[in-house]
Formats: structure tokens, C-alpha cells, sequence
């Protein structure tokens, strides 16, 4: 039970120092989670939805274990146009290209 309270009491640290980080950097951003992959949270005998701190609930959220994230009302926002930037990217580059070519123009043709 030890080491599980010194894990906790250390991430504990490092999500406040984050969180502080976080609300410097951004102070129009409003933080409302840590966001842990769901192997962390398992190994740390937490729950998601559990709040860790005033305001601050654990979420799953698929990341790489061994790392946390910072989750807060503005990443929504930036994720919703990055995957609307994607889908013309996508789009643009699946889109056919036709090129007008004449009878001079055909592969392995040679000018007289």
C-alpha cells in the first residue's frame, strides 16, 4: 500500500505543477481533467470520472502510457478544425486529376 500512496502523492505533485503550468499559459482556457491512458489509470487504482482534485476529473483518453494530459474546454474547439483541415487535405489529394494529352504526347513517343 505504500508504494500505491507514493505513486499517487507523486502524480498528485506533477498534475498540480501542470495544472499551474497550464492556467499560466492559458489563462482564457478553463482545465477540467488529466487525462491518462487507460492502463495508468488501472495501475493506479484510479476511476475515470473520479475527481482528483477541486474541479480536475481523471478521463481515459487513449494516450500513451506512462504520460498524462492536461484536458481543457479548448482543445474541443482545436480538434474539431484540425480534423476539417484533414478531411480537404484528404480529399484534395484523392481528388482524380485529368490532363488533356494529344496523340504527340503519348508515353514512349518520339518527335520525327
Amino acid at each position: 500500500m505504500a508504494d500505491t500512496t507514493g505513486k499517487i502523492a507523486k502524480n498528485l505533485q506533477r498534475f498540480v505543477q501542470a495544472l499551474a503550468d497550464h492556467d499560466r499559459q492559458n489563462p482564457t482556457h478553463t482545465a477540467y481533467g488529466i487525462g491518462l491512458s487507460f492502463f495508468d489509470v488501472e495501475r493506479l487504482g484510479l476511476e475515470e470520472g473520479e475527481e482528483i482534485l477541486p474541479g480536475i476529473t481523471i478521463q481515459v483518453d487513449g494516450g500513451v502510457s506512462g504520460n498524462f494530459r492536461i484536458l481543457c474546454d479548448s482543445e474541443h474547439e482545436e480538434d474539431e478544425h484540425s480534423e476539417e483541415v484533414q478531411q480537404e487535405i484528404v480529399m484534395a489529394i484523392s481528388a482524380p486529376q485529368l490532363t488533356e494529352t494529344g496523340p504527340d504526347q503519348l508515353p514512349g513517343r518520339t518527335e520525327d
